[in-house]
C-alpha cells in the first residue's frame, strides 16, 4: 500500500486536501413494519389469492433471503382505496404514481433532515442536491419536490438519477464526489428514496420471478452529506471518497430488466446474476485496490460496504475473495433488518460499517482503514469507490 496515504498508528482522522468525504449520515422509513415470519400470509391475504403452490415457493424464498424485517409504504388504507392494485390486468400506472410520487418525497425529506442534523450545519449552506430514485416519474422531478420540501435555496443546483436500481446510491455517491472535488467549499446533499408499490402485484404463476422481489425488498430512504476539506470544528468526516470506477459488463442487457407497463413497473432477474458478479469481481476490486498498492492478496485487510442485492450475491463474493465471514456482516446485518432496499441500502450498510468499527475499536481489535464500497446494477452495472475511514 502506498505509504503517502497511511498515518501509522491507528485511523488517520483528517481527509487528504481536496478529496471528497461522506460528513453525514440519515435514513428515514414507512411506519408499516413486516416481519418476515408473516409475510406470506398477508401478502395473499391482501391480494385476495389462494395457490398453495406459489404460497409454498414464497414461504421458501422468505427464508432463503435472510430477511428478518422490513418497512413498506404499502397498508390497508391504500388497499381499500385502491382495491385495483391487487387485481391482475388493470391499468394502475396513474395510481401508483400517485402514491409513490408522495411517498418517496416524505421519505427522502425525513431522511435528509436527519443527515442534516447529524452534519451539524443550516440547511442554507448545502450548495447541490443529488436525487436518486427508481420508484416515481414526473415533471418536475423530485429533486425539486425535495429541495421545496426541506427549504433549500432555489439557486441549489440539482441533479436527479432515475431508474439506476441497486447500483443507483453508489452511483450517487460517485456523482457528488464529482461535484464536491470540482466545486471548492460546496457542500452536496445525496439523497435516494424507494418504494416498491411501483410493482406491486398479485402473485401469478406467469411471473414466478415476481415472489423473490414480494421476498426481499424493502421501503425506505437514505441521505448523505458529501463535501472536500472539512471544516474539523464544525464538521465530523466518516468516510474519505479516494476512486471511483462505474463498469458495464455488454451482453448483460437483460440479466436485471425493468420495464414500465399500465399496471406499473415489472421486473426480472436472471438466474445467473450472482454468477456474473462472481466472475467479474476480482478483475473490477483489483483496478481499484491498484490505486493504493493492494494487491489481490489483501482483501482481508479492507473493510467491505456491499450492496446486499441477495443473499446469494454476497456468499459468492465471500467465496470468491475468500474474505473473513465477518467482513460482510455490515450487509448480511443491512439485509436483515431492511431488505433489499435498492438505492438506499448503502447508507445502512455504511452506518452499520461505523457501529462494528467502534466495536472493535473498544474491545481493542484493529479493522482496516481502505475499503470498499460497491453496489451492483442493471447493465449489468458494477459502481465502486476506494475509501477510507476517517471516523471510529
Amino acid at each position: 500500500m502506498g505509504s503517502e496515504h497511511v498515518v501509522q498508528g491507528g485511523f488517520p482522522m483528517k481527509a487528504n486536501a481536496g478529496n471528497a468525504t461522506i460528513l453525514a449520515l440519515g435514513k428515514a422509513f414507512p411506519h408499516q413494519l413486516v416481519m418476515q415470519d408473516f409475510l406470506v400470509d398477508g401478502y395473499f391475504k391482501d391480494t385476495n389469492s389462494d395457490d398453495p403452490e406459489l404460497k409454498q415457493k414464497l414461504a421458501r424464498l422468505c427464508k432463503t433471503t435472510t430477511v428478518k424485517t422490513r418497512y413498506v409504504v404499502m397498508s390497508e388504507e391504500i388497499l381499500e382505496e385502491y382495491p385495483e392494485l391487487t387485481t391482475e390486468g388493470t391499468p394502475t400506472i396513474k395510481q401508483r404514481l400517485h402514491i409513490c410520487n408522495e411517498a418517496v418525497t416524505k421519505m427522502a425529506i425525513e431522511a435528509s433532515q436527519a443527515c442534516i442534523k447529524k452534519w451539524g450545519r443550516p440547511t442554507s449552506d448545502i450548495t447541490h442536491l443529488v436525487y436518486v430514485s427508481s420508484s416515481e416519474a414526473r415533471l418536475p422531478g423530485g429533486d425539486l419536490y425535495l429541495a421545496k420540501g426541506l427549504g433549500l435555496s432555489p439557486q441549489t443546483k440539482r441533479v436527479m438519477l432515475y431508474f439506476s436500481g441497486c447500483s443507483g446510491g453508489v452511483a450517487g455517491v460517485r456523482v457528488a464526489k464529482d461535484i464536491a472535488e470540482n466545486n471548492p467549499g460546496s457542500r452536496v446533499l445525496l439523497a435516494t428514496s424507494e418504494t416498491t408499490i411501483i410493482g406491486y402485484k398479485p402473485p401469478s404463476a406467469n411471473r414466478p420471478y415476481d415472489l423473490v422481489g414480494v421476498a426481499l425488498f424493502g421501503d425506505g430512504a437514505g441521505a448523505m452529506m458529501i463535501g472536500s476539506d472539512p471544516e474539523l470544528v464544525s464538521e465530523n468526516p466518516l468516510f474519505e471518497l479516494h476512486t471511483a470506477l462505474q463498469e458495464f459488463l455488454p451482453g448483460t442487457e437483460k440479466t436485471i430488466d425493468g420495464r414500465v407497463t399500465e399496471e406499473g413497473i415489472s421486473f426480472k432477474l436472471e438466474r445467473e446474476l450472482p454468477q456474473i458478479i462472481e466472475d467479474h469481481i476480482e478483475g473490477f476490486c483489483g483496478r481499484l485496490m491498484g490505486v493504493v498498492g493492494y494487491d489481490n492478496k489483501e482483501y482481508n485487510k479492507m473493510f467491505w460496504a456491499v450492496h446486499p442485492g441477495g443473499p446469494a450475491i454476497l456468499n459468492r463474493m465471500e467465496k470468491r475473495l475468500d474474505l473473513s465471514p465477518e467482513k460482510l456482516n455490515a450487509s448480511r446485518r443491512a439485509l436483515a433488518d431492511y431488505g433489499n432496499a435498492s438505492s438506499n441500502t448503502i447508507v445502512y450498510v455504511l452506518e452499520y460499517i461505523i457501529e462494528e468499527s467502534k466495536k472493535m475499536k473498544k474491545e481493542g481489535e484493529g479493522d482496516g482503514e481502505w475499503g470498499m464500497i460497491l453496489a451492483f446494477g442493471p447493465g449489468v452495472t458494477f459502481e465502486g469507490i476506494l475509501a477510507r475511514k476517517l471516523a471510529v
